[in-house]
């Protein structure tokens, strides 16, 4: 019976080492962040909680090469020209600029602002790890400037590895707890900062000092119908929107892709500066007709669904390809 028992034990050990060993996305996690590796090297962190920061935030993204598509600023500092607007719009996160009038995207503890809204962890849940994906769930309550839970979030995550591409599918379920509007705004909701020289603008204009050039070429956002530029593509909807450019030499791009099942559909709040967003409420906010209205006002326990997919590429990718594969 002993050595029974103790060969038992042993043939656990060895499965866990083995599991462990072949694993290719390694996702754990501590009280303030889940840490994300692939193929035995940092990939990310979800930053769940913060001193700073008033939603969650997904930091740093990296290409299949390990290069940094996300601007570093303000997680971190480099010696590179590196605009410093927008403090709030850190790596990729999620939030809405209008909830019941509450701003859950302009939104940063050291901004003041009252009319921020905080988006609070309530549960780290499961997490898996895998040899070809491997997942975070996560849920979130929405508080108003006066600590009343008005929106309840649940979120999960899932990082895939590819010899060539780097994808992360996100799931959002946000669920009303008390009567909630969702405004027509411009600022919303699924946001990415890209680095600075995937940027279409490389002047960054600053107060009191010359212009700064962002070294290489332009970066050139595209949509699926293959409108360029941030005047043809900014507040269109489309199936997804790619930014594309060159960073230190290497020729890679970014996309989003927006879910046909999602509870609205996305119009895109891109601009040459950097900011890489889908937006499902603004339509007046991007057309600037007044008659029409792409709010949503929701009764307790109502609830929303978003689905987006992130897709970190090399140049040349048949992104209208993988958005077929996507949707089947």
């Amino acid at each position: 019976m002993y050595l029974h028992i103790k060969m038992t034990k042993l043939l656990l050990y060895t499965t866990l080492g083995l599991a462990t060993a072949v694993a290719q996305v390694t996702i754990t996690a501590d009280d303030s962040r889940v840490h994300v590796e692939i193929n035995g090297k940092p990939y990310a962190d979800f930053v769940v909680k913060s001193d700073e920061a008033m939603k969650p935030y997904l930091y740093p993204l990296r290409a299949a090469s390990g290069t940094i598509v996300t601007r570093h600023w303000p997680m971190d500092k480099i010696d590179a020209i590196e605009p410093v607007d927008h403090q709030h719009q850190r790596g990729v996160w999620f939030g809405p600029d209008l909830v019941n009038g509450f701003d859950f995207w302009n939104n940063e503890f050291s901004y003041k602002n009252p009319i921020a809204g905080w988006t609070k962890l309530n549960k780290i849940g499961a997490i898996k790890s895998g040899k070809k994906e491997g997942s975070m769930a996560v849920t979130f309550e929405w508080m108003d400037p006066k600590g009343t839970k008005i929106v309840e979030e649940s979120r999960v995550m899932t990082f895939h590895d590819d010899p060539k591409l780097r994808i992360v599918d996100f799931e959002i379920d946000l669920t009303a707890v008390t009567n909630v509007k969702f405004g027509d705004g411009k600022d919303c909701c699924f946001g990415i900062r890209l680095s600075p020289q995937l940027q279409e603008t490389k002047t960054i204009k600053t107060r009191g000092k010359p212009d700064q050039t962002i070294p290489g070429p332009p970066g050139v956002i595209t949509n699926a119908e293959g409108k360029t530029s941030e005047k043809e593509v900014w507040g269109k909807p489309s199936n997804w929107c790619d930014d594309s450019g060159e960073i230190d030499g290497e020729k890679l791009g970014i996309a989003i892709f927006d879910n046909p099942k999602n509870s609205r559909r996305a119009r895109w709040h891109v601009r040459g500066y950097g900011l890489f967003a889908a937006n499902p409420f603004g339509v007046s906010a991007f057309t600037g007709d007044k008659s029409q209205d792409g709010s949503v006002t929701l009764k307790p326990g109502e609830k929303l669904h978003f689905k987006y997919r992130v897709v970190v590429h090399p140049a040349n990718t048949d992104l209208a390809k993988l958005w077929s594969e996507y949707v089947k």
